[in-house]
């Protein structure tokens, strides 16, 4: 597969050695990893990261196209950096914009946003080098238009560790031990300043390694530390190549659900002007240099990318391709190079990550992966995102409860109850099935938080099937949840149905004020429940909104979604560290937050 040329563009002068680069990362976590793979290539390169916008050359947006709002989001945030480099005191030479609302509206962003000089789409990452002007080595690129390497040839491949290459159960079992015992012999962890991000703050004081919050740290991959010297190019452009058995083509691998809709037409992009008609291949691998914009001791680790499903109100799957899985030893290896830099909690991620390995010939892959992880020296919480409810598997949830490292937290989007509404949504499923999957989770493993989220107003919604929902989250007593108000994306299945059955806006938002409001009541009562426990608390820092309180998470919060722990008693610290686990107890509760003192 060939990727076309990005927009025409002059490179920077050539007398700009390190050139400074902000990053804006907008969306989900598994958009923020591409953000820091990108950062870290550029940083491989020779790029410096700045936190300031008006001080960087080159400004990244990474953006989000899920539903309306985020895409509003997105190109406010183009806007406002398009306006640092109309300013006559910024610095910005060169906007480039990336991620999944360059797959839906290519054209459009270069025809309507003339100041963006390069775009870069969700399976093009190592393109993101000539996109800021910068060749492999680290120097200006003059040739203009963009010549970006094609996926698949020879100089991408790279190699990964034995295990990477098993397709079966068994031959896994037969190698994990091994690769478990490798070392890698990576240096400790190495710092960089914080870039333009929505997820990261500043240093206080970088020069002396002061920590106040958030910071950039440079993840030492094998790239820059086996592979190759840190100061000559890559020669790799992530597992699209690597994750393949020998002699199968790239991008070939998949599960037989995502060719059997693909042919059923799930993937199509026909009717998205400007849009490539080329699905994205792109994986990264532990081999790609990185730039960590998560807390000291947390990391997200990407171990899929895309998604084979039909629920007709996402296009995630045109954004982002087939379901494709990442090699466990290159996830191994890569957990193992964050835990010896310092990375104590790890989250894995993927669009559905109960379906990792099943490309690859694994049953039940995210159990075995989790029982190769949890085992890792250093590691004290390993968390898994989005899963898909008909594959929780009895095995998973034993894998939970086996291991004290993972997390008891389920996070399963159940998008309904009603199943009308989940038939419509090319879901499946009802209220009861559901039920007993909560139950049996909650059998499997004592003490198991679930989140989930809801979808209100979907086409064809009634007034019963909202009822039944409403119904539903009252017996099953979630401690986490979302709702969302069904938004019409051009491209989803959902946007064809017909007009009668679109629900009134008013209605929608009526309806997701009742559960919230619901949701709160019983939020409420659950938090209750916690005054009096002991829990390990990791420390994230001072409050924004005042110096008198911190906040931290237990392992039964997700970073940036669940409620907060907040600390108003150190015990007998004078102070507390950020990215540093304590013993506390929870002393007062609130809607959706508690509160603790330090105990240790």
């Amino acid at each position: 597969m060939t990727i076309p040329a990005l927009i025409e563009a002059e490179p920077l002068a050539a007398a700009t050695s390190r050139p400074k680069v902000g990053f804006v990362s907008l969306g989900c976590p598994k958009n923020l990893v591409d953000s820091e793979v990108m950062m870290g290539m550029l940083h491989h390169n020779g790029a410096e990261l700045t936190p300031r916008a008006e001080d960087a050359e080159i400004i990244v947006i990474n953006t989000c196209s899920f539903i309306d709002s985020a895409k509003q989001e997105s190109v406010n945030t183009i806007l406002e950096m398009v306006q640092h480099k109309k300013q006559n005191g910024g610095k910005a030479q060169r906007i480039v914009v990336a991620g999944c609302l360059v797959e839906r509206y290519r054209d459009e962003i270069q025809k309507n946003i003339p100041e963006v000089d390069a775009v870069v789409g969700t399976g093009e990452l190592e393109a993101i080098l000539a996109a800021a002007g910068l060749t492999p080595s680290g120097h200006a690129n003059n040739n203009s238009p963009f010549n970006i390497l094609p996926q698949g040839t020879p100089e991408a491949t790279i190699h990964t560790h034995a295990i990477g290459m098993a397709q079966t159960d068994g031959e896994v079992a037969e190698l994990e031990s091994a690769s478990m015992q490798q070392q890698l012999g990576q240096q400790l962890i190495d710092r960089a300043p914080s870039a333009v991000s929505q997820h990261s703050r500043p240093l206080a004081d970088p020069e002396h390694d002061r920590e106040i919050a958030p910071q950039l740290r440079i993840v030492q991959s094998l790239a820059e530390t086996g592979t190759t010297h840190g100061d000559e190019p890559l020669n790799h452009s992530g597992d699209h190549i690597a994750h393949l058995p020998v002699g199968t083509d790239a991008g070939n691998t998949s599960r037989p659900e995502g060719d059997l809709r693909q042919q059923q037409g799930r993937f199509s992009r026909e009717s998205w002007d400007g849009a490539t008609a080329a699905l994205p291949e792109y994986l990264y691998n532990d081999a790609t240099p990185r730039i960590l914009t998560t807390p000291r001791a947390s990391a997200y680790i990407k171990i899929a990318e895309g998604c084979d499903h039909p629920c007709s109100f996402c296009i995630i799957p045109q954004l982002r391709g087939k379901f494709r899985s990442r090699r466990m030893s290159s996830i191994i290896a890569e957990a193992e190079n964050l835990i010896k830099q310092g990375v104590r909690e790890i989250t894995l991620i993927g669009q559905d990550t109960t379906c990792y390995g099943e490309d690859l010939g694994f049953t039940d892959g995210l159990a075995t992966l989790l029982d190769a992880l949890a085992v890792l020296p250093g590691l004290r919480w390993l968390r898994f995102l989005y899963t898909y409810p008909n594959k929780v598997t009895t095995r998973l949830l034993e894998t939970m409860a086996k291991h004290d490292t993972i997390s008891k937290y389920l996070d399963v989007p159940l998008q309904h109850a009603s199943a009308n509404v989940l038939k419509t949504m090319k879901r499946g499923g009802n209220a009861q099935i559901f039920l007993d999957l909560i139950a049996k989770a909650r059998r499997i493993v004592p003490g198991i938080v679930i989140r989930t989220s809801f979808i209100v107003g979907f086409p064809g919604e009634t007034e019963a099937d909202y009822k039944e929902l409403e119904a539903f989250i009252t017996a099953a007593r979630i401690d986490w949840l979302g709702v969302f108000t069904y938004s019409d994306e051009e491209g989803a299945a959902a946007f064809n149905l017909a007009d009668d059955t679109k629900v009134a806006n008013r209605t929608i938002q009526a309806r997701r004020r009742k559960l919230m409001k619901l949701q709160q009541k019983i939020s409420t009562k659950s938090k209750a429940e916690w005054v009096g426990r002991e829990i390990d608390l990791l420390v994230e820092g001072e409050l924004e909104e005042t110096e008198l309180l911190w906040e931290g998470r237990t392992s039964l919060h997700a970073p940036e979604i669940d409620g907060k722990v907040f600390i108003n008693d150190f015990g007998p610290h004078e102070t507390l560290v950020p990215g540093t686990f304590y013993r506390a107890e929870i002393t007062e509760s609130h809607d959706y937050d508690v509160v603790a003192r330090i105990l240790e």
